[in-house]
């Protein structure tokens, strides 16, 4: 890591990384933030490494890693299995709203069981948002998360279906996300209006906000199979990294959650890797694939801060260093063919 000052504005800080030519280039993102502030209030992610921390997990299996084949030098979920790319390809926005651990653990769920069953229907990131609390995830809604308490609760408890905010009104599935998405702090657009001045308040939901959805919310909710932590620990870290892409190379997306110092809101390309900047908080996003560009291993991601945001709305971040501890957080669980409640 480069030990720099931290820059006065992002537009500094975009032209600070640029001119240190490292594996990636910056970008101020005008169509996204206004400030660092702005980004502080998406990061809800509780850390491993965080002083607070507290294991709220009961005991799970290990993994359940099947594939035993050659790991391919890039595998991308989207076109691994392009018959649930409409659901791997999504790209969310959590809105004015810490939810990102809700975000990232739901979507993954999504993409696998979308891969499970061949189900397409969107997942609700606003049945975690709400109503994963804080006895089962450590969870204040908006204030923050755990997102691997948020698959254990897939497991014991399901999540219903709902999707993004433009599926509210459809009809479609039981709670779309509720909170609009918005523009922080910089110009608004017909698509992405002004944040509101303060972060929205945790949504509540007991039933399907969808009064034309043909269930209620108790038969709605899908389980997930099972839930495991694939985090890199005490096992080596290479064969760690293997089975993690065993895994998500059987099942789909996996869930990652980093710290996010103030250079990363700038990424717009390139393998990310910390070069300055002070820490702005944990973020948790959905791990879709890995790779190599220009002799740099990286894991690819999907955020959930929109496509205008970002490599439309993805990015790559070092793989096999720990970067950001990005490895020492990991996510995931199983669906299966028999997880409605």
């Amino acid at each position: 890591m480069i030990a720099v000052a931290s820059a006065v504005s992002m537009q500094d800080m975009a032209e600070q990384v640029n001119s240190m030519q490292t594996s990636w280039t910056a970008k101020a993102p005008v169509d996204r933030f206004g400030s660092f502030d702005d980004v502080k209030v998406l990061l809800g992610a509780k850390l491993k490494t965080d002083a607070d921390y507290v294991e709220v997990l009961s005991a799970r299996p290990a993994f359940l890693q099947t594939f035993t084949g050659d790991i391919p030098t890039d595998w991308d979920v989207r076109t691994a299995f392009p018959d649930c790319s409409d659901v791997t390809g999504h790209i969310g926005d959590q809105s004015s709203c810490g939810s990102c651990w809700a975000f990232g653990s739901t979507m993954a769920f999504n993409d696998r069981h979308c891969i499970a069953t061949g189900d397409h229907t969107f997942l609700s990131t606003e049945d975690t948002t709400a109503n994963c609390g804080f006895l089962h995830c450590l969870s204040m809604g908006c204030n923050g998360g755990h997102p691997g308490a948020a698959w254990q609760w897939f497991a014991s408890s399901g999540v219903v279906t709902g999707g993004g905010y433009e599926m509210t009104g459809q009809g479609a599935t039981c709670a779309p996300y509720s909170l609009a998405p918005c523009a922080h702090h910089v110009p608004a657009t017909e698509k992405y209006p002004a944040c509101p001045s303060d972060e929205y308040p945790t949504p509540s939901l007991s039933q399907c906000s969808e009064s034309a959805y043909a269930k209620d919310y108790k038969s709605d909710k899908i389980q997930a199979a099972s839930s495991y932590d694939m985090s890199c620990g005490a096992l080596s870290q290479s064969g760690c990294l293997e089975k993690i892409q065993r895994d998500m190379i059987q099942y789909g997306s996996a869930t990652v959650a980093f710290t996010v110092y103030e250079d990363f809101p700038t990424y717009k390309s390139g393998v990310y890797k910390h070069v300055s900047g002070s820490q702005l908080g944990g973020h948790a996003v959905r791990l879709i694939g890995w790779g190599v560009e220009n002799g740099e291993d990286y894991w690819l991601v999907a955020n959930s801060w929109n496509e205008q945001w970002g490599d439309n709305g993805t990015f790559k971040i070092a793989r096999g260093t720990n970067e950001c501890g990005i490895e020492g957080n990991v996510q995931a669980g199983t669906a299966s063919a028999s997880t409605v409640v």
